[in-house]
């Protein structure tokens, strides 16, 4: 297990240099879905592709969001995975509503990401009509996130994940798998899934 997540750890690291970059030059800003229950959107979601950033590089297995509805305006956000280590972790944040399916997500302990109001860094931009799987990110797309209710989904589920990532605008290649421990088990660039 300890060697498989060094494997792990190692196509992650060896990928973020050019992931870093992965947000491709766009005219138009990403936009959200017009229409957002934010009700049926509390719960567990697993992440199963992401592009790499800093704060989730050692994340090599079983990335999960988890969000509670506090009121009206304010989601408790909570993050976790597993490490490269094998331990896990996590940290929990605030994503404040802006709008429909924009939100502004802090983490008290981030720099720069501290202040409980802001502008939208988290962006519905596609939702299933069964709320089963979403792709979420940033108006740049610097950061992109494939999130579904199940860690595993079949092979046409990986094809149309894919073409909606390249319909909104993401580089499939540079966005990465994320290794759950029931699907998935390999960290590779989601255009050869």
């Amino acid at each position: 297990m300890r060697r498989t997540i060094r494997g792990l750890a190692a196509a992650a690291l060896a990928a973020a240099g050019a992931a870093l970059m992965a947000a491709p030059a766009q005219a138009a800003p990403l936009t959200p879905v017009a229409e957002l229950d934010v009700n049926r959107y509390m719960g567990t979601w697993y992440q199963l592709a992401a592009n790499p950033a800093p704060f989730n590089l050692d994340c090599v297995l079983d990335t999960t969001a988890n969000y509670t509805l506090i009121d009206e305006r304010n989601v408790r956000v909570e993050n976790s995975c597993t490490t490269v280590t094998g331990e896990r972790r996590g940290i929990v944040g605030n994503a404040r509503v802006n709008d429909t399916a924009s939100l502004h997500v802090s983490f008290p302990s981030v720099p720069t990401q501290d202040s409980l109001d802001g502008p939208s860094n988290y962006i519905v931009a596609y939702l299933a009509d069964d709320y089963s799987w979403a792709l979420v990110g940033d108006p740049t797309r610097v950061s992109g996130f494939v999130l579904s209710r199940s860690p595993v989904v079949d092979a046409a589920a990986w094809q149309q994940i894919r073409s909606v990532v390249e319909q909104q605008g993401y580089n499939s290649c540079l966005m990465l798998t994320s290794p759950t421990t029931e699907g998935l088990q390999e960290i590779k660039p989601l255009c050869t899934v």
